[in-house]
C-alpha cells in the first residue's frame, strides 16, 4: 500500500500546482486550494509512513 501512495505522490508532484511556490496562505486560500492542500498532505503522510 505504501508503494501505491509513493506513486500517487510522485504523480501529484508532476501534475498538481505547488501552492507554496505561489505563496498561498491557508487563511486566505479558496475552498479548492484548501482541498488540494488537504489531499496532498494525506498522500504525503501515507507515503512516508
Amino acid at each position: 500500500m505504501k508503494f501505491f501512495f509513493k506513486i500517487i505522490a510522485h504523480l501529484n508532484k508532476l501534475i498538481l500546482p505547488s501552492l507554496t511556490k505561489k505563496k498561498v496562505e491557508p487563511a486566505r486560500a479558496s475552498k479548492f486550494q484548501l482541498l488540494l492542500l488537504g489531499y496532498r498532505y494525506f498522500i504525503t503522510k501515507n507515503s512516508l509512513d
